[in-house]
């Protein structure tokens, strides 16, 4: 494991990682545990570049069909998005080749996943290996070409020198970017909750983020910033949601103004959601405050499925 008294020297981060939170993110959560698939995390390498590597060999994104020049089977496009947890991806991967998980697959035989999906199987890899990780929900302006602010999650992990440190497992292969998809840039990718202040300041225009399925077809807005800030503060606390799972706050009409007394702990949230704020008040502010925490049940708006109630696992 990193050492996490080891103050980092960037002076972006300002403060060491706490035993408790370094305890708490190099341990799995219910969706990043491999369960009875652990064995087949035997054999993984312990260097974050390379488990990102691999990610990117067992993954295909649904959107990434043309990119490699594969028509997605109708089937796995539907539903394997909608597996959250490691241990059944893991399952679907081995059912459809058994090599190593260091082998890459072929795009036929890889899970048809979101960024979610790169991102809590490159979590599961590194809390595997002793490093604390943690998922983070905003917007990466890297995807589209016009600069857009595309929903989207990154992982991100501790390093001994630098503190936290933005990787992307989806970007590391096969996007053309400019910077080191180990070491995301934070104003190339921006989590929810500084969008989230920058637009209450006035400093951004909300219509330049949100869900990006084509310059014809985003959705934009406040909600859209609000929405993500609430699911970055559940992945904080190691509740990785599916990115169309809705509950609480994040259950308004679409289009629906974000004011008032929502409006004020959104703010709080965002403020405990600061790459280099404490776990302390990220964890209270969750627990306590209904609209914000995950219930047992959720609903999952599937894209392709319908809406469904879905009981989570604790």
């Amino acid at each position: 494991m990193p050492d996490a008294a080891t103050p980092p020297s960037s002076p972006h981060m300002r403060r060491r990682l706490s035993p408790e939170a370094a305890a708490f993110y190099a341990s799995h959560s219910a969706c990043s545990d491999p369960g009875d698939r652990a064995p087949l995390f035997a054999a993984l390498p312990a260097e974050p570049r390379q488990l990102a590597l691999i990610v990117r060999g067992l993954v295909i994104h649904r959107g990434e069909g043309a990119m490699f020049d594969h028509a997605i089977d109708e089937r796995r496009l539907h539903h394997d998005a909608e597996t959250r947890y490691a241990d059944a991806i893991l399952a679907l991967l081995a059912d459809r080749d058994p090599a190593p998980l260091a082998a890459e697959r072929t795009p036929s035989e890889r899970f048809v996943g979101t960024c979610r999906d790169f991102t809590v199987l490159f979590c599961a890899f590194l809390r595997h290996a002793g490093v604390p990780a943690r998922a983070r929900v905003g917007f990466a302006d890297y995807f589209s070409p016009d600069g857009f602010g595309a929903d989207h999650w990154v992982a991100e992990y501790w390093t001994a020198d630098r503190g936290w440190r933005l990787g992307d497992a989806q970007a590391i292969q096969g996007w053309q970017i400019d910077f080191d998809a180990m070491d995301v840039p934070r104003d190339r990718f921006r989590v929810a909750g500084d969008v989230w202040r920058a637009y209450r300041a006035g400093e951004v225009d909300p219509n330049r983020f949100g869900v990006d399925l084509g310059p014809d077809a985003r959705i934009t807005g406040p909600l859209e910033i609000a929405v993500d800030v609430v699911k970055d503060l559940a992945a904080l606390n190691k509740v990785e949601a599916l990115p169309w799972d809705g509950w609480g706050a994040t259950e308004l009409p679409l289009g629906a103004a974000v004011e008032g007394d929502l409006a004020a702990v959104l703010d709080r949230a965002a403020a405990a959601c600061a790459d280099d704020a404490p776990l302390d008040p990220a964890r209270r502010l969750f627990v306590n405050t209904p609209a914000l925490r995950t219930p047992p049940v959720i609903t999952s708006h599937t894209a392709f499925l319908g809406n469904r109630e879905v009981a989570l696992r604790s």
